[in-house]
């Protein structure tokens, strides 16, 4: 913790530093809460260390915040969050002006504001919580659809491309599998094979115009929507990493995937299903706030979205699974194993309810 410390001491933080603690559960990168001695005004701030075998350009990341922020701020008095609390975190300099410092053993730091009197559930509880998460990611793409997809730098080339992650599993595929679940490995390894005829359904939609880029979070789960904890409104949208050029589908397939199984991603696989209940609330939510700009062709594959989504999410898992974990960090053993036959339940659980989901987008044209 004293290198935290000594990392925290070089950005401007507008009072002296009380303590430093680990906070938050991301799968990716190292996230610190910084306490501050300062009254009146914010007392925390986030640190975070930034991931360089996900992110080898973190550089890029900052200078697409930086542009993201810039573009959101001067819409919001008169945008879609005009009458309601919304933020989205802010970058805390260095105390040389900089967005970000670089330690001397090379590891990646940067400051954000921290959003106060809020929570984050990592599982959807409640209708009212999927129409808030909903209305989250509509009124964030609402702020964004019109800042040039070119203005943001593509930090992850091939993110959230799905046929690129078949072709990364068909290279880890190739590698010898160790271990005692031969039984889980063989269902994950059929579950794919079955499906690959469809995995190009949104980039072929992009390819022929039906679909267009636009600018996408990356990572809407639940646990990235922030709620007000007195009017329990969503307010915000954090874990920005992954903003770039893309099909907002991505996105919207993930917050569906995410927010409507209660069980979550590591629960346990008997108790995976996706809820109709709580996707009828979230696509509500949603779609109130995109209407303005939304197509036709842009209704017509919020399905296919959401089920790719959770397959692909369960490919990814599995991949790294074969790779031996280098990707997303793990707490146990086999633990993206589990993560990845818990994503395949779920697909299979959109797929026996496709009819009611493209009822439920019907509803909300």
């Amino acid at each position: 913790m004293a290198l935290i410390n000594s990392v925290a001491q070089k950005f401007s933080f507008p009072g002296p530093i009380v303590k430093v603690t680990e906070f938050g559960s991301g799968n990716v990168n190292d996230t610190f809460l910084v306490n501050i001695d300062h009254l009146p005004g914010p007392d925390k701030f986030i640190l975070q260390r930034i991931n360089p075998t996900v992110f080898p350009e973190p550089e890029l990341i900052m200078r697409n915040l930086r542009v993201l922020t810039e573009h959101v701020q001067h819409k919001l008095a008169t945008g879609p969050a005009q009458n309601r609390r919304w933020q989205l975190p802010a970058i805390i300099a260095t105390r040389e002006g900089q967005d970000f410092y670089r330690h001397h053993d090379n590891s990646f730091w940067r400051a954000l504001t921290f959003i106060e009197q809020t929570a984050s559930h990592e599982i959807i509880q409640s209708e009212h919580q999927a129409e808030q998460a909903g209305r989250a990611l509509g009124i964030f793409h609402c702020l964004s659809h019109d800042l040039p997809p070119d203005k943001l730098y593509d930090t992850l080339p091939g993110f959230h491309v799905t046929p690129n992650y078949l072709a990364h599993y068909d290279r880890m595929a190739l590698q010898p599998a160790t271990g005692n679940r031969g039984a889980d490995l063989t269902f994950c390894r059929q579950f794919i094979d079955q499906r690959r005829a469809g995995v190009d359904i949104l980039e072929k939609a992009l390819r022929q115009g039906v679909l267009r880029q636009r600018i996408i979070h990356g990572d809407p789960k639940a646990a990235n929507i922030l709620f007000d904890q007195t009017s329990q409104q969503a307010v915000s949208i954090i874990d920005l990493d992954t903003t770039k050029a893309g099909l907002i589908h991505y996105d919207i397939g993930d917050c569906l995937r995410s927010c409507c199984n209660p069980a979550g991603e590591d629960g346990e696989h008997g108790r995976i299903e996706f809820r109709l209940d709580l996707a009828g609330s979230i696509l509500q939510g949603y779609l109130k706030e995109v209407r303005s700009f939304f197509t036709a062709g842009d209704y017509d594959y919020i399905y296919d979205a959401v089920r790719l989504i959770a397959f692909e999410l369960g490919l990814r898992f599995f991949s790294d699974h074969l790779a031996g974990d280098r990707y997303f960090k793990t707490r146990r053993p086999d633990h993206n194993l589990d993560r990845a036959m818990g994503q395949f339940t779920l697909c299979a659980s959109i797929e026996a309810r496709e009819k009611k989901i493209r009822a439920l987008i019907k509803e909300q044209q």
